[in-house]
């Protein structure tokens, strides 16, 4: 793939996303001028516009601690600490992100913070099913997220999107209210008002999946374009597929893999990412890492008590 479809692809992809805030931004703007006319779209812009500019960060370490995470030391990965400080340069981040350990049998991994303040955690799951190689491409995609500041623009959209859905319950709370002046008297309602009122919240979700569709995808090209290894990334997306769901699902829950409807995944289909992944084979040939012999973590850096079955916590997160 040449460098002018990878740019055109990484072009298509940004325009995507700012259309789907700005779609975003709309349902805001046009619930205020249902509920209080010319007013509330201003004074709803003018809110959106706050969170744009103050749109607050929860800190890396105070997100780690949730998951109970800790930091994995220099000494214990050495390939992983060069290949993400490499990549962190490539992408011109101004310090590499820290990184972290999960210890949970979910395979995953997942990047928190800004720019200038960022950490990449993996869990005990998702070391221990991957390749060296696999690792390091997966550990390139979550530093395209923090390149592009993903975490920023997918927190504005859930913003957008949980202050749309308040808006929405105030406006079906007020008809409640008026409903005996609705059916008792000569007052006309508005049904496409209403409509949308009702109907708000899921658009903006909507929009909100198929923002962070559009963001894996970029995420996808730039980890490829930082690594010059595509394939080593269209690897590990299938065995995280593979691993996904229970031992008892397999046995009871054969066809639990049938695709949900395509509106409603947070992710693209693996299928599809893969297949765009190996189109871009030989994008950057020359972009090979300089890693330590001595690359991967011990066996004796596992315990089985990291090998909990993932539950769910008081803090409202899964893992």
């Amino acid at each position: 793939m040449n460098s002018w479809v990878w740019y055109r692809h990484a072009f298509v992809n940004r325009i995507q996303s700012l259309l789907l805030l700005l779609v975003m931004g709309g349902f805001l703007a046009l619930l205020g001028g249902i509920l209080w006319g010319e007013d509330g779209v201003t004074s709803l812009l003018f809110m959106g516009l706050m969170l744009v500019l103050f749109n607050p960060m929860i800190t890396p370490q105070l997100i780690m601690r949730m998951y109970r995470a800790r930091p994995l030391a220099r000494a214990e990965a050495p390939a992983l600490h060069a290949a993400l400080e490499q990549l962190a340069q490539r992408a011109g981040l101004p310090l590499t992100p820290t990184l972290y350990y999960v210890p949970s049998r979910m395979v995953n991994a997942f990047a928190v913070g800004s720019r200038r303040q960022s950490a990449i955690a993996v869990t005990d799951g998702l070391l221990r099913i991957l390749e060296t190689e696999e690792t390091i491409n997966v550990l390139a995609h979550e530093i395209s997220h923090i390149q592009n500041n993903d975490m920023w623009v997918m927190g504005l959209a859930d913003m957008f999107s949980r202050l749309t859905s308040m808006l929405s319950l105030f406006g079906q709370f007020l008809l409640l209210l008026n409903l005996p002046l609705i059916l008792f008297s000569a007052v006309s309602i508005d049904w496409t008002a209403i409509l949308i009122l009702i109907f708000a919240p899921n658009l903006s979700a909507l929009a909100q999946l198929g923002l962070s569709r559009v963001r894996e995808y970029d995420a996808d090209l730039n980890a490829a374009q930082l690594t010059g290894d595509p394939s080593g990334l269209a690897r590990a997306l299938m065995k995280i597929e593979r691993q996904q769901g229970s031992f008892l699902e397999h046995i009871f829950l054969p066809g639990r893999r049938i695709p949900n409807p395509s509106l409603l995944r947070t992710h693209p289909p693996t299928e599809e990412r893969v297949r765009r992944l190996l189109e871009l084979d030989n994008i950057n040939p020359a972009a090979g890492l300089d890693l330590p012999a001595r690359g991967f973590l011990p066996d004796s850096f596992f315990h089985d008590s990291t090998r909990r079955s993932p539950r769910w916590h008081i803090n409202g997160l899964w893992y």
